[in-house]
């Protein structure tokens, strides 16, 4: 009874805070224009009276009761880790002062405004301002939650928890040691045909045929839907509601292909959930004050990009569903046969936009911006000087250059909303993609065939015991431990690409 008692306190916790999901997701699909800033308020109150339920004594109370009534269960029990991962998080927010929590989510939706206002007019100086006043609340965060080493180690805390500026520097510096070869190799090699991703691509089809490929990985519509935004996102509240958005571009295919697949892959993963946990700390990301199922944004994102890139840009996926995207495009897919657009689909060619980077440079634009990241926060970097440091970046690893702020450092919506410390997870969850998709084809010969005839179950199934299921009871790598045997190992990571490229561009032996 002790614990049940518990759980209800835990449950209004959770029900405030997809409320303020549901309000957010409302502001970056339909709200109007003019509602920004009492939405911000309205969030942040919904906000507050979830960190006041949790830091209340009767929270308190209540937990203590519970920790004794349990105390005899295994030490990874799921009551066990529930209780644990609250008096965390109570006392992590303890350190925090409400005024500046209650700050740093007032400021959210305005900034986020400012900034998609920024990126429309390519006005950085506009933003600047806001961003200022954001990267000041997250300094004042790091020094409130407390570090060891350097103050970006506190925010990285609360995303991906374990992962701190020296592992950072080991993962990236092993993965530039290896991806840079490769690209080096490639650009030597005459460019894959892809001009025909450009026709004419109405949106209504894409939006059809994306749909249709998220239920057959196993999207279910029953409990989740679709929309349109600026950034595409997945937003849960609870795995009974899990929502998903892509963004269209007429004359470029792939940004809404692989966008819905990509948020798809996230949506498994929530919709995934043991029910028993709904409304519980073990689908509440109670440090962060975010109802999500997934227990940290590297391993959401090892679902998004696995089912994206391992699956969706798999020879055996087009052989298969080649012929229904067709069929929603005959006049612009006419003269182009499978081979030809999985070709195309995987072409390697440094760009400026992160979201629609090829696999190989998508990490690249991870690595530059989680240092300008470190070095805002550490002071290092003046936010006037960010989008110098940004084309300066983009100019060493991609050789290209940016033309305007617009496709330059005013793409990504992370930073209006304060989410400094995520874009590692991006990388972090290639890797463990990697490393959870080699593992699964090998211990159960059953999933490749499968795949090749078009059943996913099998993948599903396999990846809903070992990760999905789990919730936020057991950590990243516990999991992975759990799954494969060891914990974050970039190597399957690094001869995934390096095969896969090889044999796409035929290239011979790679210069370090």
């Amino acid at each position: 009874m002790s614990y049940s008692e518990f759980l209800g306190q835990m449950g209004t916790v959770n029900d405030l805070l997809s409320s303020a999901s549901l309000l957010s997701w409302d502001a970056r699909t339909m709200m109007p224009s003019g509602a920004v800033e009492v939405r911000g308020q309205q969030i942040a109150t919904l906000m507050t009276l979830a960190r006041t339920t949790l830091l209340s004594d009767e929270t308190l109370r209540l937990l203590e009761k519970a920790e004794r009534s349990t105390r005899d269960l295994a030490e990874d029990s799921a009551e066990r880790r529930a209780l644990e991962q609250t008096r965390y998080a109570i006392e992590m927010h303890k350190r925090i002062p409400a005024a500046l929590q209650a700050e740093r989510v007032a400021v959210r939706e305005v900034s986020r405004a400012a900034w998609a206002k920024a990126r429309a007019e390519d006005r950085f100086e506009d933003f600047a301002p806001y961003l200022e006043k954001v990267v000041n609340i997250a300094r004042q965060v790091a020094d409130a939650i407390g570090y060891e080493a350097h103050p970006y180690d506190a925010l990285l805390s609360l995303f991906e928890p374990g992962e701190t500026v020296v592992s950072l520097n080991k993962l990236f510096g092993r993965l530039r040691e290896a991806m840079l070869p490769v690209l080096r190799a490639i650009q030597q090699k005459p460019q894959l045909r892809w001009d025909f991703l450009e026709r004419d691509y109405p949106e209504q089809q894409q939006r059809d045929f994306g749909l249709q490929m998220a239920e057959v990985f196993g999207y279910d519509l029953r409990r989740g839907r679709l929309d349109t935004t600026i950034h595409p996102f997945e937003i849960s509240f609870t795995r009974e509601d899990v929502r998903i958005t892509t963004r269209y571009k007429r004359n470029y295919l792939p940004a809404s292909l692989f966008g819905t697949l990509h948020e798809a892959g996230h949506a498994l993963y929530e919709q995934g959930v043991d029910p028993a946990y709904t409304r519980t700390p073990l689908a509440t990301d109670m440090p962060g004050m975010y109802a999500v199922g997934g227990v940290s944004y590297g391993a959401h994102e090892s679902q998004s990009r696995l089912w994206e890139n391992h699956i969706g840009r798999s020879k055996a996926f087009w052989d298969l569903h080649y012929p229904a995207l067709k069929a929603h495009f005959p006049d612009q897919l006419s003269d182009i046969d499978v081979s030809a657009f999985h070709r195309a689909v995987n072409r390697v060619e440094p760009g400026l936009i992160r979201v629609e980077a090829d696999e190989l440079t998508y990490d690249f634009h991870i690595i530059f911006r989680t240092e300008i990241e470190r070095d805002l926060i550490d002071g290092s970097l003046k936010v006037k000087d960010l989008p110098e440091r940004w084309n300066a970046e983009v100019k060493k690893d991609l050789g290209l250059d940016v033309p305007n702020n617009r496709l330059g450092v005013l793409q990504d919506t992370h930073w209006s909303t304060g989410q400094i410390g995520t874009f590692c997870n991006y990388t972090i969850g290639n890797v463990m993609a990697a490393q959870l998709y080699k593992t699964a084809v090998t211990v159960d010969s059953n999933i490749e065939p499968a795949l090749s005839e078009g059943n996913y179950a099998p993948l599903r199934h396999w990846l809903q015991q070992e990760i999905y299921q789990h919730g936020r009871r057991f950590s990243r790598d516990e999991l992975l431990v759990k799954s494969t045997g060891r914990t974050l190992d970039p190597e399957p990571y690094i001869e995934y690409l390096t095969g896969k490229y090889t044999s796409l561009y035929e290239l011979g032996a790679l210069k370090p």
